[in-house]
Formats: C-alpha cells, sequence, structure tokens
C-alpha cells in the first residue's frame, strides 16, 4: 500500500543544504503496524510531514519517491495531495493539547473533515462523530464542548476520533501519548490496538518510547539522524537487537528489577542535521567504533532473513556476540 523509495529531504541554510532524512526506505502493507523509535532529532516526524507533503515548501527540498497506492506523493499537486489527507491517510498529531482550535466545539472541528471532503449533511456528519466518539471511548454528548472542557487524555482520544472519521487506509500517529500519565498512556495505546485490529487499517506509529512499540506494532524500525539503522519484527528487535544504538535505547529502559541504582544512558547528543559527522553519524557515541565507522557511512544490509541493520561491525553477524 505504501513504498518509500531512497527519500531524502533537505532544508536550506546558509551554509547550504542540510540533510535531515537520508535515503530511506520501507514498505508498508495494508492492515501492518510499524513502529518508527529513536530519539529526538533522528528525522522521525519529517519522515511523516513528508509523508503527508505538510512540509515548508520554501526552503525544502525533498527526493526520492513516496508511493501510496500506486500514485507517487511526491509528484501530485497541491489540489490532488488535500483529497488523500483525512480521506486515505490521516495524521495523529503529536501534542493534542495544541491540535484543537480553543474557540470551537469540539464536535464542530471533529465533523469538518466530512464535511469537506464528503459534502455530506451535517446529519449524516454528527451521526458519524457519535459512531467514531463511541469507538474511541467518549461520550457523545461532549461533543458541544469546549477543548479546555477536556482533560489531556480525552483530547487525545478526540484526535484519534478525527483521524478515524473517514475510515482512511493509513494511520500516522506521532508520538500519540506525549505529555499524559502512565495509566492514561496505556489506556491510548490499548485503544489504538484495538482500533486497528477492529478496522483494519494500516499503521505507523511513531515515538522515542520503544517499549511503546512493543505493545501495539508487528514490525519496527529504528532511526539515528536521518537514516534507518535497524528494521526488523518487533520480537526479533527485543531478543536481538543488533545495532549499538538499538541496544542502547533497550538498555535505557527502566526495568523493576534492575539491579543498577543509576538509569543507563548513551552517553553524548544526536548531531544536528546541519553537522553530521563524517563516516557513521553514531560513532561518537558507540562503544564499538573503528577507523572504518569514521571514514565511511555504512549502508543498511540484511544480516539474517528479514533483520537488516547498518553497521559494519556487525554485518554478517546476527548480533555483537
Amino acid at each position: 500500500m505504501l513504498e518509500i523509495r531512497n527519500l531524502e529531504v533537505n532544508y536550506r541554510s546558509r551554509s547550504g543544504l542540510a540533510k535531515a532524512v537520508d535515503r530511506v526506505t520501507f514498505s508498508l502493507e495494508a492492515g501492518d503496524t510499524l513502529g518508527l523509535v529513536g530519539e529526538s532529532g533522528c528525522g522521525k516526524t519529517t519522515v511523516a510531514k513528508a509523508i503527508m507533503r505538510l512540509l515548508p515548501q520554501k526552503g525544502t527540498l525533498i527526493r526520492g519517491e513516496i508511493w501510496f497506492k500506486e500514485r507517487d506523493l511526491t509528484k501530485l499537486n497541491w489540489r490532488e495531495i488535500r483529497k488523500i489527507r483525512w480521506e486515505e491517510i490521516a495524521l495523529i498529531s503529536q501534542s493534542a493539547m495544541n491540535a484543537l482550535d480553543p474557540v470551537h466545539r469540539v464536535g464542530e472541528q471533529v465533523m469538518e473533515a466530512m464535511v469537506c471532503h464528503r459534502k455530506v449533511p451535517r446529519s449524516a456528519a454528527r451521526k458519524r462523530m457519535a459512531e467514531v466518539f463511541e469507538l474511541v471511548g467518549l461520550d457523545g454528548d461532549r461533543a458541544l464542548d469546549y477543548p479546555h472542557q477536556f482533560s489531556g487524555g480525552m483530547k487525545q482520544r478526540v484526535i484519534i476520533a478525527m483521524a478515524l472519521m473517514l475510515e482512511p487506509d493509513l494511520i500516522i500517529a506521532d508520538e500519540p501519548t506525549t505529555a499524559l500519565d502512565v495509566l492514561v498512556q496505556d489506556q491510548i495505546l490499548h485503544q489504538i490496538k484495538e482500533l486497528m485490529r477492529k478496522l483494519n487499517h494500516a499503521l505507523i506509529l511513531i515515538t522515542h518510547d520503544i517499549a511503546v512499540v512493543a505493545e501495539t506494532c508487528k514490525r519496527m524500525m529504528v532511526m539515528y539522524a536521518g537514516r534507518i539503522v535497524e528494521k526488523t519484527d518487533v520480537a526479533e528487535l527485543f531478543t536481538k537487537p543488533s545495532h549499538p544504538y538499538t541496544q542502547g535505547l533497550l538498555k535505557a529502559i527502566p526495568r523493576l528489577n534492575a539491579k543498577r541504582e543509576r538509569l543507563y544512558v548513551i552517553k553524548g547528543m544526536v548531531p544536528h542535521f546541519a553537522d553530521m559527522p563524517v563516516g557513521c553519524s553514531f560513532h561518537p557515541r558507540c562503544p564499538y567504533a573503528h577507523d572504518k565507522c569514521v571514514e565511511q557511512k555504512p549502508t543498511l544490509r540484511e544480516i539474517k532473513e528479514g533483520h537488516l541493520a547498518a553497521c559494519w561491525k556487525i554485518q554478517g553477524k546476527a548480533d555483537l556476540g
């Protein structure tokens, strides 16, 4: 259904082009669930916005192909891409607190996409809104309320309801549980998982929390400094992580039975896309880096069937040993 080939996103700066996304390639089948993880600044949201064509026109250069149902989205004009948004691809935005207009009733905002795309009577839009409110666990009577009358978790459910209004084939959820407490986060994740199972929609879940993907997705891709550094199914990645960055992310997950007094952290920071190091982008933080890592950028290669990683040390091996 979705196939991205060698996607590059470059931002123009005073010093030239800065590459925020570097040759990202992946595909997604109908009903599939894919997690995209990595620290802040790795390019995850940029990939999502490139698919939706929501990146600013000025100062942005996109290369590569984004095929969705046999159409290259990078070649469509603005009228054509607007027909696809919400109707075929919907976005659950990163911050529900800021995604809703505070001066309009919640119900009006949820119905807007259906009224604009389908040109249906408002009565039909209200009926569909009541259905999706029930799906996400909201009382239909709350449609007359304003966003400030909703809690953070309820606002997030409203954003999910918006994404479901037109029954799109693909939903992109960008950090859907950011700023929510642990209990509400668990409820939202469980709801997303159940909805994807019932409706058979495809899902791309973007998050910096690798544990969130384990609960929701079948496949996982790890992104670092604009590149995919590892991809495989969720079970394989959690039991046999190959890339040093992936191993670091897993070590950083807090565990109740951990003997350490301090949480594990990956030393250093994600490099800015305008100042990428030569060679492997992770080598300044990698405990296994050697001369080749500093000099040459590794490509994403299959280390075993269905498991790919971009690391000079592990290519041809199942793990680091």
